[in-house]
């Protein structure tokens, strides 16, 4: 087993201080992936690497990603569900590397909803 590191020890902070701000609600946009074994196998990690990869390039420190089970609409994924604060949830649909682009620079840092990838406007969530 190898020794961890202090770059370990400062992405390990990093991660917990992202989790500390979503449950503190100090964040400005949630996005997550859906990635149950359905979504996993149509791309989802790519998704997921793809949106890791942005978030780390333009340093952006108030958007945390989240994971979670299918959603089901298994023949639709890739999804993702972007939540801007105040703002009405949106799940995308279909989705590859070049989407996942464009959805967050459009929708995740300028909060313009992706109109041509987007399923549904609004939760899914009764009550």
């Amino acid at each position: 087993m190898s020794k961890i590191k202090p770059e370990d020890l400062d992405k390990i902070g990093e991660k917990i201080k992202r989790t500390m701000l979503l449950r503190e609600g100090s964040y400005r946009a949630k996005v997550t992936i859906h990635m149950g074994t359905c979504g996993i196998a149509a791309g989802a990690r790519k998704v997921m690497s793809t949106l890791l990869d942005l978030i780390e390039k333009e340093q952006v420190k108030d958007v945390i990603l989240s994971a979670s089970s299918c959603a089901g609409l298994c023949s639709r994924e890739p999804m993702i569900t972007v939540e801007l604060k105040g703002k009405t949830p949106v799940k995308y649909v279909d989705l590859d590397e070049e989407k996942t682009m464009k959805i967050f620079q459009a929708h995740v840092l300028d909060g313009e909803v992706v109109q041509e990838y987007a399923l549904a406007i609004g939760s899914e969530r009764v009550g």
